[in-house]
């Protein structure tokens, strides 16, 4: 691993409660931090995106590598106990978020796994941009964690009916790159084009962002 710090993983203890998830802090080495944050990609837009749709290079294509390597998803399988080495991944990024962002949800029933690595320098809100792991679909004050988006911290969950996740509403730069597995390449497929799709209708919207 050249970026990867995969000790974030494989030390930290799960949870089971509300729902099978794990959190990490330092996930990338302390060395390679800056060059990732330096390289990582110019998006204009909001939301999500396939990282096959954006110019990668330097230190950030070393990252990409390191989430390809086998031994990142049998981390994140042994952690949250499914079999994802085998599973067809899909890897999106964020830069900046709309304020309608962040509502609570479960990810559809096509994800299995997923897992948040956060990538900004710094965080000084109190509560606005943090993901908070839920226990119901309707309460933000119901939470059993909340996670920083600094750089380094790291979020994987097991996604099931009550999965509840989000963060209060915040707009502006919150960059996270995004890894989820699968249930097959199907479902790859149809993410992909979905997320293709919304990135054309930003571009046609000047207030996107």
């Amino acid at each position: 691993m050249r970026v990867l710090n995969l000790d974030a993983i494989t030390k930290v203890l799960p949870m089971a409660e509300p729902y099978r998830h794990f959190i990490g802090a330092e996930a990338l080495k302390a060395d390679a931090a800056p060059a990732v944050l330096r390289d990582f990609p110019a998006i204009k837009q909001t939301g999500f995106f396939p990282v096959g749709d954006l110019p990668v290079a330097g230190a950030f294509a070393d990252l990409l590598a390191d989430i390809e390597d086998p031994a990142f998803s049998a981390a994140v399988g042994e952690k949250l106990d499914l079999p994802l080495t085998e599973k067809p991944k899909l890897i999106t990024l964020r830069h900046w978020s709309a304020a309608s962002d962040g509502r609570i949800h479960t990810d559809s029933v096509s994800k299995i796994a997923t897992v948040l690595i956060y990538l900004n320098e710094s965080w000084k809100d109190a509560g606005a941009g943090r993901l908070r792991v839920l226990r119901s679909a309707d309460n933000f004050e119901d939470y059993v964690a909340e996670i920083s988006p600094v750089v380094g911290s790291i979020f994987g969950f097991r996604r099931a009916d009550n999965s509840w996740h989000g963060h209060l509403p915040f707009a502006g730069e919150r960059k996270v790159l995004q890894v989820t597995w699968l249930i097959d390449q199907s479902a790859v497929a149809h993410k992909t084009r979905t997320a293709k799709v919304s990135k054309l209708l930003k571009k046609l919207n000047p207030f996107s962002r």
